[in-house]
């Protein structure tokens, strides 16, 4: 029974956490917000994703969906990245395979680099951590490292394949 009323306890406090911040997200959306960011994170998509022609929808959901992830809100950047994914699918010749894109957007999403990881603060705020935010800085180096091995690992095998 104890359990049980710890995991509601969480769950309402996750689910707060994520209105907020799925709210501030939607705020960003709609003031352009995330068109300006996505617009200045061109040079990095380029590099990425340069199979995406420039002006793809896709791109603008790729660009959300590592933006909510960068800050942490990783179910705010699940429906921009099964949008994500269905342009790029739109995108791919051999509809039976992944391309090359759509394998580095998995790798990013897998790894994706947090500024902030909300969950993790939010589980640790739930069981009393006395300092819930201490795991920022080695969660920040844990996730940069993990996505530049998952990209370099993709570059790699993409030059090998072609």
């Amino acid at each position: 029974l104890n359990s049980s009323q710890t995991a509601v306890k969480i769950c309402f406090e996750t689910a707060g956490i994520l209105a907020m911040w799925m709210g501030v997200m939607s705020i960003g959306e709609k003031a352009g917000l995330i068109d300006v960011l996505a617009k200045k994170m061109n040079p990095i998509l380029d590099f990425l994703f340069p199979d995406v022609p420039k002006y793809h929808p896709a791109r603008k959901y790729i660009a959300t969906n590592i933006i909510a992830n960068f800050l942490g809100l990783g179910w705010a950047a699940t429906p921009p990245g099964l949008k994500a994914m269905v342009e790029l699918q739109k995108l791919n010749r051999v509809k039976e395979r992944a391309t090359s894109a759509m394998c580095m957007f998995l790798i990013i999403n897998i790894s994706s680099i947090q500024l902030i990881p909300i969950t993790m603060i939010s589980y640790r705020n739930s069981y009393g951590s006395a300092n819930s935010t201490e795991i920022v800085g080695p969660a920040i180096i844990a996730t940069l490292f993990s996505t530049i091995a998952g990209v370099s690992f993709a570059k790699i095998m993409y030059r090998k394949g072609n």
